[in-house]
């Protein structure tokens, strides 16, 4: 059973619902922050398990049809942004009067507190939402420190407008950063709870902007279908929507239409392109009573097919269904910012308590005690905080975009530190995934060109996926190519024709020993040895003899050997992953150095064997181009999409490497090592201002201009460290 839930802030969120899931006798529930599902196993009522979430503070439903998820998603992105805005605008003014004595006129506090007021109350109301969730649970995450500290400021600068001499006319804040101890009744902290809040929203946007879209990996492959179909009824053909096709219901495939559903090939024979869902970069070739798998693109001849499975039943629904699974199994990293929260914020209180209660007990005021607890709570306030992991992320996704690497969001960050091992599909990640003409092999006295010219220009009037293979090759070799006459396919075979007064026959050793044109034992060994390398070998022969062999495959990429090296060097372990045969695959691996390798592999399986390192204690990056990596890449801990791949794989993936070129990996490894270590490096100097401040806030030495100087500075200090991602090359 599946539940959408709402209302988590931070995948510590996540777990606490997951805990109290999993305290039900016989449920084993897992949430994911990133799609906001709950997968949960186990015979409870769903209005058991929709209470259980909401005595945890949150909201859970039964998932709605597609086009409503799309808006439910899309509506926090817009009211955070709308919350950021007003925010900013109210936000700047207050912070220049408080920093800035020239514009200090008379009753200038009171224009403050009008427009931090909103901010604080408004603006600042998902930390406090958050905060209180946690409250009730015993925990603290950053929410906790943020509500505390807004709360704590501005309540303090109403005590001190209200009863305090901070509400009187002329009431001014000098610019000086000397250490002094007052009771605080004239001082107000309205720019640290306005500014805090409207930074760290920021940096949420910036988040969540960079957040994967959950779901949107599951439309882009359903997209794949095909819209509407040409179905046979009564004789007659007629185009229908996709929905409204039948079990057993007859329907045409024109050559370069998808095929519409899963069914099994009535007339007609044709090569059907099934690459994005098999891997396998050859055309499968069919007839009458041979299965065949919706979306795959008919490149050949017209074909009649019947169809067998429809809707949910069909083979992309079924991957559907397994890249939803994956992603829900995936556990996100939770925010360095929270780990640290939950451990600094009972700190943080506990020291508040002990200054209020030192000073009440060594016979200081009140006042002067409440001062000294509430300014701890002020200058714990971590405005540095919110922006630590969300700068990095964009000045490291803005540096990777320039280098051709889109990161989706924080939580893909941890996973590559711990990567130790790198799953590569061979067909267009390690290989170019179009077919290339590769040797041409001729008997004794046969001119490889001549042979080409003549292959090349019969095979140029075909169809096939093989044929425009050898065409472009010829044409790359030879120039123009000259015409054909007399044209024939023989389907499932080859091609015959007269070019230049020569009668070229082009295809398999078949239709050559059809045409009494067997081939010579120099040629006969390597077709078998293209063929044990599991490549495409197509024999040629004219005027009544066979002289040559064009061998056809997936080339390899000039750049892949250099980008496993690489990959190696970084401590990685490479693994190939391939629908293709054990013989191609071993191939390909043994020109690039790759030791271990996985060969005819289903989509279905590539994840299981990407489970199966996982569960032996591997930490697991998955490099893929096509729908049939869609799973695999969300089942990954890291997974990393050709940018010249299908559109389900990029947004299956948490990186994806624009420029289609293997070595970009190494270097959005490396990248997201990088901006991972300046977060670290953020998230420590954001609290070691904090704590430096601490024992001036406890001592009762902490001015407001002390408190906004030590928020600047540590922004600043955040926002200057991140940009030194622009210098990674």
């Amino acid at each position: 059973m599946e539940l959408q839930i709402g209302g988590m802030t931070c995948a510590s969120c996540a777990a606490r619902i997951e805990k109290k899931l999993n305290n039900l006798d016989g449920v084993t529930a897992t949430v994911n922050y990133a799609t906001e599902k709950a997968h949960v196993d186990g015979d409870v009522p769903v209005d058991t398990l929709i209470k259980v979430v909401e005595d945890a503070g949150y909201t859970a439903h039964v998932p709605t049809p597609e086009p409503e998820t799309v808006v439910v998603q899309d509506d926090p992105m817009s009211s955070l942004r709308t919350r950021l805005i007003v925010s900013v605008v109210l936000a700047v003014p207050v912070i220049a009067m408080a920093m800035v004595p020239a514009l200090q006129f008379t009753n200038w506090q009171w224009l403050s507190l009008t427009l931090a007021a909103p901010v604080v109350v408004w603006g600042a109301w998902p930390f406090h939402r958050a905060a209180w969730t946690n409250l009730r649970h015993g925990t603290a995450t950053m929410d906790t420190l943020i509500s505390m500290g807004t709360l704590a400021a501005f309540g303090w600068s109403l005590y001190a407008l209200f009863f305090g001499t901070a509400g009187v006319a002329g009431m001014t804040h000098p610019f000086e950063l000397t250490i002094s101890r007052t009771d605080g009744t004239g001082n107000i902290y309205l720019e640290v709870a306005a500014g805090v809040t409207t930074f760290i929203l920021a940096g949420r946007y910036f988040e969540a902007r960079s957040k994967r879209r959950a779901g949107a990996a599951l439309r882009a492959l359903l997209e794949l279908g095909a819209k509407d179909v040409e179905v046979r009824r009564n004789g007659v053909e007629q185009r229908i929507p996709i929905d409204d096709l039948r079990v057993d219901d007859e329907f045409v495939v024109r050559p370069g239409e998808k095929i519409a559903t899963d069914g099994v090939v009535v007339e007609g024979s044709s090569a059907v392109d099934a690459s994005m869902l098999t891997g396998e970069s050859v055309p499968v070739e069919v007839g009458p009573g041979d299965q065949v798998v919706g979306a795959t693109v008919n490149v050949g001849g017209r074909l009649v097919v019947r169809a067998n499975r429809i809707g949910s039943d069909t083979q992309l629904a079924q991957m559907a269904r397994l890249v939803e699974d994956a992603q829900n199994g995936k556990a996100q990293a939770q925010r360095l910012a929270d780990r640290i929260s939950g451990i600094f914020v009972p700190i943080v209180i506990a020291l508040a308590v002990a200054t209020l209660g030192f000073w009440i007990g060594i016979g200081g005021s009140v006042a002067a005690a409440f001062t000294a607890a509430v300014a701890v709570l002020i200058i714990a306030c971590p405005c540095a905080l919110g922006l630590a992991t969300p700068t990095a992320l964009l000045v490291g996704t803005g540096r990777g975009a320039q280098l051709g690497i889109l990161i989706k969001g924080p939580e893909v960050l941890e996973s590559t530190r711990k990567v130790d091992t790198i799953v590569l599909d061979k067909t267009g990640t390690v290989t170019t995934g179009t077919m290339t003409l590769l040797d041409v092999i001729t008997a004794a006295g046969v001119d490889d060109a001549e042979a080409l010219r003549l292959a090349g220009a019969l095979e140029n009037a075909s169809e096939h996926p093989i044929a425009k293979a050898i065409a472009a090759g010829a044409r790359d070799k030879v120039g123009d190519l000259p015409a054909v006459e007399n044209f024939g396919n023989v389907a499932g075979l080859g091609v015959q024709g007269v070019v230049d007064g020569h009668a070229v026959v082009v295809g398999r050793r078949r239709l050559l020993a059809d045409w009494a044109l067997p081939l010579p034992d120099s040629l006969d060994a390597a077709v078998r040895d293209a063929e044990a390398q599991g490549r495409t070998a197509v024999a040629v022969g004219w005027d009544g003899e066979a002289r040559a062999v064009l061998v056809v495959a997936d080339a390899v990429k000039p750049t892949s050997a250099e980008a496993i090296a690489q990959l190696r060097a970084l401590g990685l372990t490479p693994i190939m992953l391939t629908g293709d045969n054990q013989a191609a695959a071993r191939a390909i691996a043994d020109q690039v150095g790759i030791d271990d390798v996985y060969a005819e592999v289903l989509p279905q399986d590539k994840v299981d064997v990407i489970k199966r390192l996982q569960s032996g204690g591997a930490v697991v990056a998955m490099v893929g181009d096509g729908v049939n990596d869609a799973a695999a890449l969300a089942q990954a801990d890291l997974g990393l999409a050709m940018g010249t791949g299908t559109d389900v794989a990029i947004e299956a993936s948490d990186l994806t490497l624009v420029r289609g070129d293997l070595r970009a990996a190494p270097d959005a490894i490396r990248l997201s090592r990088r901006t991972l270590a300046t977060i670290k490096g953020n998230l420590f100097w954001a609290f070691a201002y904090n704590v430096a401040a601490l024992p001036l806030a406890a001592a009762g030495l902490l001015n407001p201009m002390l408190a906004g100087a030590a928020m600047a500075f540590s922004s600043v200090f955040v926002v200057s460290n991140s940009l030194r991602l622009r210098r990674f090359r």
